[in-house]
């Protein structure tokens, strides 16, 4: 099963049948609001608005941890992450969607960035965090849709909620990133940890202040382009649920993060963190 990931934009969908709130809370504190399961066109998923029902969260304040527990324990195998970004290259340009493969991360001052520690020791390999093959499938799911695709490139995660300088943007650009954004660290690589196939889906809201050309867009605009992107997510989330199965069999994520990089004995610890140990790498 699929489970959805909101951001920014994409708080709720049109179309989706409601099935039920769940249960947030989990070993690591309280998901976000509006965790939930649903329907669509027969297929049933997960569904979770990152910053909560009504957008509550800072980037910062999201429980990353609490969100990726519970989509796991509830079923999910995959997760479908939908994000607004900034561009930092020319040829990304809004309303584009960009299936980043890497990840940046400049964060890791205020976020819980791992399930490990308190005396369980792991590491996980996040070289590859995106499957590709995953992501070259869902390119040719979406060739007749209406907007541009691009698959590779690198996200770099920035601590928020502010957005960058000018001197910062440039930066960005230096280290070969392409867009930028404040939530795929550390859902990513707590998906992987989880053993959970991590699939963003960054949906370019406007380019990055390093473009001083272009006039920078207006508020009114960027939700005009965040309500256009919502749109064209439902049409990629309604092509990903139809072929559930063979994405999601065909990516190897699963066999990945803490299944294999667990190096403390489960023995040793104690019975709660078997508890969440034994969901995390089921």
């Amino acid at each position: 099963m699929w489970a959805v990931v909101g951001g920014s934009g994409f708080e709720k969908f049109d179309g989706f049948e409601n099935l039920g709130l769940l249960p947030r809370e989990t070993p690591f504190g309280m998901t976000s609001s509006g965790f939930k399961k649903v329907r669509l066109d027969g297929k049933e998923f997960l569904f979770i608005s990152r910053h909560g029902e009504h957008h509550e969260l800072l980037p910062s304040e999201i429980n990353y941890r609490a969100n990726i527990y519970a989509l796991k324990a509830f079923g999910a195998r995959g997760i479908l992450s939908f994000s607004a970004v900034g561009s930092l290259r020319a040829e990304f340009e809004p309303e584009h969607l960009v299936i980043p493969l890497q990840f940046i991360d400049r964060t890791k001052s205020l976020r819980k960035h791992t399930f490990c520690g308190d005396g369980v020791v792991g590491h996980t390999s996040l070289a590859y965090p995106v499957c590709e093959s995953l992501a070259r499938e869902v390119e040719k799911l979406v060739a007749g849709e209406s907007f541009t695709t691009h698959v590779g490139g690198t996200y770099v995660c920035i601590e928020g909620p502010n957005f960058s300088t000018v001197a910062e943007s440039f930066t960005y650009r230096e280290l070969n990133a392409d867009i930028i954004g404040m939530t795929n660290v550390p859902e990513s690589s707590l998906a992987r940890e989880a053993g959970l196939t991590y699939l963003p889906c960054s949906f370019v809201t406007d380019f990055d202040c390093w473009d001083t050309v272009r006039p920078h867009v207006t508020l009114t605009e960027v939700l005009s382009i965040m309500k256009r992107n919502n749109s064209k997510a439902f049409a990629l989330l309604k092509r990903v649920l139809n072929a559930e199965k063979d994405l999601l069999e065909n990516c190897d994520c699963r066999e990945q993060g803490l299944r294999v990089g667990l190096m403390t004995r489960k023995e040793v610890l104690n019975d709660a963190q078997r508890g969440w140990l034994d969901v995390l790498t089921s």
